[in-house]
């Protein structure tokens, strides 16, 4: 596609002899934060559900994908063609159901099937070899959505709760047991079990069909709005939250959420 060869050129004229100072000093480790600013502001433009940041957004994210396959190719590790070859081989060989002679009715046959796939794939690879129905997850996750795959890969080995009311129990065992924590055991011990409640909550947001991840953010934006509303009433009234008793800040709280 011209389009995208046009950006590969761009970037070996951006590194090459008599291109960007700033470009040809970049090194992998240079980009890593780039690389997930990029993939956050393309989560918040599908957040936002409006094309065009979006579109922009991931044309930032396939830049930075092709800065570091540049990079790599300089030491003739890969090029970027490569990447795009062992993608479209990977996706070809974990769809059999579309590409093949497999069958996979519904979204979970196709789940257990790519997991099949996946151990297959890393038994033959001595490099790749899994010790865990868990591996795969990087650590690097922020940690709510890190818990929510993990309970993921778990649940597609059959370690799972069947029911959403059976992950409610279990997090009412959690509260119970960080109440137990902060009457009677030390600060490590809570914070243990407050950890365990947000692992149970994770798992709970997937058999709930939400993405815990997804639905803290709104919960973060309802709750900046509804606390500058009452900074705004506040300002108009010549004062702030700090001037004010628990009692007038909870009135104004409530006809924030009315609002």
């Amino acid at each position: 596609m011209k389009e995208f060869d046009d950006l590969v050129a761009l970037m070996d004229r951006l590194r090459g002899e008599d291109g960007c100072p700033w470009d040809k000093e970049q090194k992998p480790q240079d980009l890593r934060g780039y690389l997930l600013e990029e993939a956050y502001e393309v989560v918040e433009a599908i957040d936002g559900g409006r094309p065009q940041p979006l579109r922009e957004e991931l044309g930032d994210l396939l830049f930075q994908i092709v800065f570091l396959s540049r990079i790599f190719a300089e030491s003739r590790h890969f090029t970027i063609r490569e990447v795009i070859e062992d993608i479209t081989q990977k996706m070809t060989r974990r769809h059999p159901h579309v590409f093949a002679d497999s069958t996979a009715g519904t979204t979970a046959e196709v789940l257990r099937q790519w997991e099949e796939i996946k151990r297959r794939e890393r038994s033959e690879d001595p490099g790749k070899a899994e010790s865990s129905a868990l591996d795969g997850v990087p650590r690097s996750l922020p940690a709510l959505l890190r818990a929510e795959r993990l309970g993921a890969k778990a649940a597609r080995v059959g370690f799972d709760w069947t029911r959403p009311e059976e992950v409610l129990e279990k997090i009412e065992e959690e509260v119970s047991e960080l109440r137990q924590a902060l009457a009677s055991e030390p600060p490590e011990r809570a914070a243990e079990e407050f950890g365990d409640l947000l692992f149970a909550m994770a798992n709970l947001a997937r058999h709930l069909g939400v993405h815990a991840e997804g639905a803290l953010q709104g919960a973060n934006a309802r709750f900046t709005g509804r606390f500058q509303r009452v900074e705004a009433e506040l300002r108009r009234r010549g004062s702030d939250p700090s001037k004010e008793d628990a009692a007038e800040l909870e009135r104004l709280w409530e006809r924030a959420k009315r609002e």
